[in-house]
């Protein structure tokens, strides 16, 4: 098989996002990824297919130069469950926003992922309806002002890391518009992981809700702010690498390496691995100010897979069944001719 380039996942089509767009950053780095993924696993081009639903970040598939779903409002997590189950073949990705996903989308959205379908969903959250130009979505701000809340929300957001892990999702991480090569680890990391994963990514729509992650995404603060999870490695983050996590309870707690008694080995290792969900419930919850946010792969954990039960189910069927043509299926039961 010959090797694939950034290039090879590259449309001719013009990309049509506002100048500026953190979707523009996601694109590249799936363009940037599939080539490594495709080296990893020995998967040909023909594998891949890029499902989406409605909204900005749909647009996604016209920019991939693979196989590609545009569907309908909410549904592309159905649509990537019913492809991945009749091809499990086929390498499944979905592109969907945090309206799209979380809102009309959303009971699809926690089934895939409680059945633990192996398609990878990158979940765009600029916490804002863009395309239908500024109402607020289930991941906006309490409080936020916005065309369909002038006086400010009245809900309380949805946390993507929180709904995934609640529904006993097997991988979820978390990554910046403005970070594109932890995104392309995020993103390869989630095509290894055999089961859903959800690629939560934190983007910016510069038209209706412009800085919505800039206190955390500004280069000036972004370290002392966010924290890069690596399976094995130490929760160190910090300009100075002199901050960590160490637990406190039950619950977590920030401190400074070298002061108060605390040490580099008083702070966590991350295990990515761990069946039991609470440390990743925690690390997946953390906010700003009182927390850095967490980022890179907060989960990935393994378990069995809903298109290889049905694969596996039907296999069993098949070789015991006594049906094995309609004409059997229409006389297995209480059948009747009528003259």
């Amino acid at each position: 098989m010959a090797s694939l380039s950034f290039k090879d996942f590259k449309s001719d089509q013009e990309v049509r996002w506002c100048p500026g767009c953190g979707d523009h950053a996601v694109l590249a780095a799936l363009q940037r990824a599939l080539p490594m993924v495709s080296q990893s696993l020995n998967y040909e081009k023909e594998r891949y297919v890029v499902v989406s639903g409605i909204g900005c970040s749909s647009r996604l598939p016209y920019y991939m130069d693979t196989y590609g779903f545009h569907s309908i409002h909410g549904r592309a997590t159905a649509i990537s469950t019913g492809i991945k189950v009749a091809n499990p073949w086929l390498t499944v990705w979905q592109a969907c926003g945090d309206g799209d996903a979380l809102a009309i989308g959303g009971n699809h959205f926690i089934h895939a992922i409680r059945r633990n379908v192996d398609i990878n969903i990158i979940l765009f959250n600029n916490q804002i309806y863009g395309l239908t130009k500024g109402q607020y979505s289930p991941t906006s701000k309490f409080g936020a002002i916005t065309k369909t809340s002038p006086y400010g929300t009245v809900e309380h957001p949805f946390n993507p890391g929180s709904l995934v892990l609640g529904a006993k999702g097997t991988f979820f991480a978390r990554s910046l518009d403005v970070t594109l090569k932890l995104t392309e680890e995020v993103m390869t990391a989630a095509a290894l992981h055999d089961g859903c994963s959800v690629m939560e990514m934190l983007t910016n729509c510069v038209i209706f809700n412009d800085g919505a992650h800039k206190s955390i995404s500004d280069p000036s603060v972004r370290e002392d702010r966010t924290i890069v999870l690596r399976h094995g490695e130490k929760m160190v983050f910090g300009k100075n690498h002199d901050k960590g996590l160490v637990l406190n309870g039950m619950g977590l707690r920030v401190v400074t390496i070298g002061e108060g008694g605390f040490t580099l080995d008083d702070v966590l290792v991350h295990d990515a691995h761990c069946k039991n969900a609470g440390i990743h419930m925690m690390l997946a919850d953390m906010k700003y100010p009182d927390f850095p946010v967490a980022l890179g792969v907060i989960r990935d954990v393994k378990d069995v897979t809903y298109d290889d039960g049905v694969r596996d189910q039907v296999k069993d069927v098949t070789r015991t069944s006594n049906i094995h043509c309609v004409d059997d299926l229409l006389r297995s039961g209480s059948t009747w001719e009528i003259k």
